[in-house]
């Protein structure tokens, strides 16, 4: 099924079973699809699916396909950019030095080597910081506030970090530094006493744009800092690379300026200059000539950043970003390769585990919201982990690393669309140590003597607020297409609609009354190669790990429909279209 990973099936927990469902119920009005398809000379399938995203208004499918950075939003919209401005000035002004501090994550690291090169490049003293994951912990605290002093800081400038670091604020400030914080997760009743907040979910704060990730936060005050120095809007540009691979791994969503920054920034990767991403490109084995995807973003490269800091100091991750020569960028390149495959195993074998716990206790029509805690977790993997649990029962999930000595656990949280998992942890802050996260998640601390409260108060919670039909995973469905309109030139065109990702998903097609040419192949470890046929017209397809899936249906009694998204495959140097199967069913 989508979204199983190789190897997690067991005999007590049966894979789901999807629902498909139409993404757009409300069909798109037949005249303003062909007056699109008229005025923008483009088949009517892309037309459909821009009118059924809000695009039927040739200007404005016609702005939306060709993207211009010009386009955003002034950066002084955004509640507190003067006075950060203004600090940050003063400082380049008066020599002073300035500690930048990130987070352990991507978008953290990428927020500390984004300042640090745009601080840099207009005078500043700098120096980059991000906490290590295991002794620090996430977020800003003791730990920077230590390190800054130990600099010689007279400002701190966090970027993805610090909108509910108070107690840190605060150390900061009796120790006469000043922090400037930059952010974008959610704010808590009060803001901290900082210099400056730039936050756009601040209450107050009448930014259009609040779905920025830490880098674009960061990117926006870089623009306003660009314009008061002299830096030319130019070169700040060739600096997207690091917020479109912030942008994508944090999850953000791709619409309105996320989408342009990303769009743009996926080509400046792809000629990049920062030598460090360079020597990942090529430690990754991402082809730039072939152009980047964002899903090669957030499924090749992002992981590997994420792995330095997962499993060790992120801090390396901030030097591979800020290397200056390509030895170091190579050498760092290859740590991250090597840390990423260690990191590989621990998921299997915290996923395996995790899954085994299930068996034993996981009851579908009691358990809503899971939490699950072993000694021995290690607290870098446990949040990739919670998304594959999620894929599995589809159920908000935390996972916690449990630490007898200190005799409290580390968890990580993911979710599903329809349950708000910050909301949820919130409703149990009178049982947790610490906690931040968003609507899909979250980390928090916890005591063990606390945990099975918190676990019977979390499954409470999503008891409460979701519904036996949250909990069927859906699959949806764009629109309906013929084989015959599947082409390459759709394919292409398709491309201009991404980037794809949370909140711009690539289009999911299903054709009806399929039937399969000769027998379909089992290859790898449970997929399948088959080809499709549908009134003259043919289609190769694989769908990955769906071999048991297959087995599940009768060829024989009739033709399928087929649920899939348009890929190339390359091999051998050929370029093909083919279908990624999703799901399919006998012919309904």
């Amino acid at each position: 099924m989508p979204g199983t990973v190789a190897g997690e099936v067991r005999a007590g927990l049966p894979p789901l079973s999807h629902r498909w469902v139409a993404r757009y119920p409300d069909e798109p009005d037949a005249t303003a699809i062909g007056v699109l398809a008229q005025e923008l000379h483009l088949p009517a399938e892309l037309c459909r699916l821009l009118a059924q995203r809000g695009l039927a208004d040739p200007g404005r499918a016609r702005q939306y396909l060709r993207p211009q950075l010009d386009s955003l939003p002034d950066p002084y919209l955004l509640a507190d950019l003067e006075r950060a401005v203004a600090r940050i000035g003063r400082a380049v002004a008066q020599g002073e030095r300035i500690l930048v501090h990130g987070d352990y994550d991507v978008d953290g690291i990428c927020c500390a080597a984004l300042y640090t090169r745009v601080l840099r490049a207009i005078g500043a003293q700098v120096e980059a910081f991000v906490p290590h994951r295991l002794t620090d912990g996430y977020d800003l605290s003791q730990a920077g506030v230590h390190r800054a002093a130990e600099y010689g800081a007279r400002l701190i400038l966090t970027g993805d970090c610090g909108i509910v670091a108070h107690e840190a604020v605060a150390a900061a400030q009796a120790a006469g530094i000043d922090v400037v914080v930059t952010d974008h997760h959610t704010p808590g009743e009060t803001l901290p006493a900082a210099a400056a907040v730039v936050n756009p979910n601040r209450p107050d704060c009448g930014y259009p744009e609040k779905g920025l990730a830490g880098a674009g936060v960061a990117y926006k005050l870089c623009q306003a800092l660009a314009a008061a120095h002299g830096l030319a809007e130019a070169d700040l540009r060739w600096h997207l690379d690091l917020v479109a691979l912030a942008t994508i791994a944090d999850l953000a969503p791709l619409t309105g300026e996320n989408r342009v920054l990303a769009h743009f920034g996926l080509r400046v990767l792809a000629q990049t200059r920062n030598l460090g991403l360079a020597a990942l490109l090529r430690t990754a084995g991402v082809d730039p000539e072939k152009g980047i995807a964002a899903g090669q973003v957030s499924h090749v490269l992002a992981p590997r950043l994420n792995a330095v800091g997962r499993l060790g100091a992120a801090e390396r991750g901030v030097r591979l970003l800020l290397a200056e020569n390509v030895p170091e960028a190579e050498a760092l390149a290859r740590e991250s390769e090597e840390e990423n495959r260690a990191r590989q195993s621990l998921d299997r074998d915290t996923l395996q585990a995790a899954l085994a716990d299930l068996e034993q206790w996981y009851d579908p029509e009691r358990d809503f919201g899971l939490v699950l805690a072993r000694e021995g977790w290690h607290p870098g993997v446990i949040g990739i982990v919670a998304s594959r649990v999620v894929e599995r029962v589809h159920r908000p999930v935390v996972m916690v690393a449990l630490d007898p000595g200190a005799g409290r656990g580390r968890g990580s949280a993911r979710s599903i669309p329809r349950f708000d998992l910050y909301a949820a942890v919130h409703s149990c802050s009178a049982l947790l140590e610490r906690y931040g996260g968003h609507h899909q998640a979250a980390g928090l601390d916890v005591r063990m003597e606390r945990l099975d409260a918190f676990r019977a108060a979390f499954n409470d919670y999503a008891r409460r607020n979701l519904t036996p039909a949250d909990l069927q995973p859906e699959l949806k469905v764009d629109q309906e297409l013929s084989l015959a309109a599947a082409t390459p030139q759709l394919f292409a065109l398709l491309r201009h609609v991404g980037p794809f990702g949370v909140g711009n998903p690539a289009p999911v097609f299903c054709s009806r009354g399929v039937r399969v040419l000769g027998y379909p192949r089992e290859v790898g470890d449970g997929h399948i190669k088959l080809r499709l046929h549908q009134h003259g017209a043919e289609l190769e397809a694989i769908g990955f790990r769906l071999a048991e899936r297959l087995r599940e249906l009768d060829l024989a009694r009739g033709p399928i429909d087929v649920a899939f998204q348009l890929q190339e495959n390359h091999w051998n140097g050929r370029v093909e279209l083919q279908a990624r199967l999703l799901d399919l069913r006998l012919a309904q």
